[in-house]
């Protein structure tokens, strides 16, 4: 689906369906710029008496024959008070399943307001694209013959002003949510396809396709780098594990280089330390960080961002087996320190160890993290925020703000000395769990042993990852999480 701007008059083109947005109690579509012709007004006065401007309350009113347009698909946008881009972006997600329902394959919405355009457009497109995802090739027979989203969708803006940077803005949008729904992609494939290796192939894919650099590294040269804790999770499953390393070089001399991290534990049982059978095929899921981390490095491919983004994904199956691991175990880590396993089933931070120590070669400005990493974190913010714990107060603040500017809400968790008491070992430097008391504070303590002094931010994503809930822009499956917000940050922090 192609997103485009245009001031000219909705009602002189001719579209499939035209979105008129309307606020709670009012009773128009358009603004001053763009009157409808009275044939349409006609046509919308007993639509409008009835309708309530609720948000998704949508209701289609029809022309008369010949008329242009001949379908005008109202769709509420609650109350003015208050009203935010991430509201026209659920709209925008409304409109897109309603066209997509009524094989509508060009579509026209018209801007509800002449302020923050360029916004408006950004969450117009990222709507329009996020509400259209679906996630259906496993699907057969009549199983799988579903509509399908439009080919165009045009946003008609209430004048001249701005057109151009709106236009952009939109482009922003398109290429964040397409990156979104590749991470979607990625989470909701099954596991017997959606393995290491297959995730290795896709980075490569994306290095090709965006000019990026991609090195996958082996068992073998793991082994070399003495990578014992990712080795140690992956010596369960015949499925052999990879390091992948996505590379953007950035496009100026002191560019920054900023270091993304992300968990790419493909399927998790739980190891030895086996999980209970309910709901165990959710963990198919456990990989959607490191879907971020990939989908983040497309993005910053095809915007060309000036500074130097790197994107580390270790991967591997955590399985039980004759050569798995064991509670007891001690481990060693690239970074030379020692773990002692406690419980198999707290894999993903065993793997980011080595991820984040290796991350320390490029002598990074920061270094953010993103891992569906406890089970905790579900239980302190449940399913509408990812946790923020880190080590530097001008990076938190930046990604807390993107998380409020692209709807991808994070809370930050402390995490203070007095917490580390519990993630000591007798035998050995560190264990990998704290037991049950504040087991997000806890996971995080645990990797910050490994980061050495760089600005780090870890963002544990269990929550919302994935999802059994429906909304505008959302089915059910993995979300794409962290994959927006982290753009956000990466381009306000060029802009700064």
């Amino acid at each position: 689906m192609k997103v485009t701007i245009k001031s000219d008059s909705p009602f002189r083109i001719r579209t499939d369906l035209l979105a008129g947005f309307v606020f709670e109690g009012d009773r128009s579509i358009s603004s001053d710029s763009h009157p409808p012709p009275e044939a349409v007004k006609k046509a919308l006065r007993g639509p409008l008496r009835d309708f309530r401007g609720r948000p998704g309350e949508t209701m289609i009113a029809y022309g008369a024959d010949g008329s242009r347009p001949q379908r005008i698909l109202l769709v509420g946008l609650g109350k003015k008070k208050g009203f935010r881009p991430k509201d026209f972006r659920a709209a925008a997600g409304t409109l897109v399943r309603k066209a997509r329902d009524l094989s509508a394959r060009t579509v026209g919405a018209i801007c509800p307001t002449a302020r923050d355009t360029e916004a408006l457009a950004r969450a117009f497109a990222e709507g329009m694209h996020l509400g259209s995802y679906r996630f259906d090739p496993y699907k057969t027979g009549a199983n799988g013959k579903k509509p399908v989203a439009p080919r165009t969708a045009t946003l008609f803006l209430p004048g001249r002003k701005g057109a151009r940077q709106a236009a952009s803005a939109a482009r922003l949008g398109e290429v964040v949510a397409t990156s979104a729904n590749l991470a979607r992609d990625l989470g909701n494939t099954p596991s017997n396809d959606a393995t290491p290796t297959y995730l290795a192939r896709t980075a490569q894919g994306i290095a090709r396709k965006r000019k990026l650099s991609c090195r996958v590294m082996n068992e073998a040269e793991m082994k070399r780098l003495r990578m014992g804790a990712l080795l140690g999770v992956a010596r369960g499953s015949r499925e052999k594990p990879r390091f992948i390393i996505l590379e953007h070089r950035g496009k100026r001399a002191a560019a920054e280089t900023i270091v993304l991290v992300g968990k790419g534990i493909t399927f998790d049982s739980g190891g030895i330390s086996l999980k209970p059978p309910l709901k165990m095929e959710d963990m198919k899921f456990d990989m959607c960080g490191g879907a971020a981390v990939l989908a983040i490095l497309d993005a910053v491919g095809q915007l060309g961002l000036k500074n130097h983004i790197v994107g580390l994904v270790p991967c591997t199956e955590n399985l039980p087996g004759g050569s798995a691991q064991k509670p007891g175990d001690v481990v060693r880590t690239l970074s030379g320190k020692t773990i002692e396993v406690i419980n198999t089933d707290a894999e993903g931070r065993l793997i980011l160890a080595d991820a984040l120590a290796y991350a320390k070669r490029y002598r990074p400005a920061a270094v953010i993290d993103l891992a569906t990493l406890t089970g905790a974190c579900i239980i302190a913010l449940g399913h509408h925020a990812g946790a923020l714990m880190g080590t530097d107060d001008s990076l938190n603040r930046a990604l807390l703000g993107a998380g409020e500017r692209t709807g991808e809400r994070i809370w930050q968790l402390p995490i203070w000395p007095e917490y580390k008491k519990q993630i000591e070992s007798v035998v050995a430097d560190v264990k990998n769990t704290g037991g049950r008391p504040a087991g997000s504070i806890t996971a995080a303590l645990f990797l910050k042993e490994f980061i050495g002094d760089y600005p780090w931010a870890h963002l544990d994503i269990a929550g919302v990852a994935w999802t059994e809930m429906t909304s505008p822009i959302q089915d059910k499956g993995a979300t794409g999480f962290g994959v927006r917000l982290v753009v956000d940050y990466l381009l306000d922090r060029e802009a700064k």
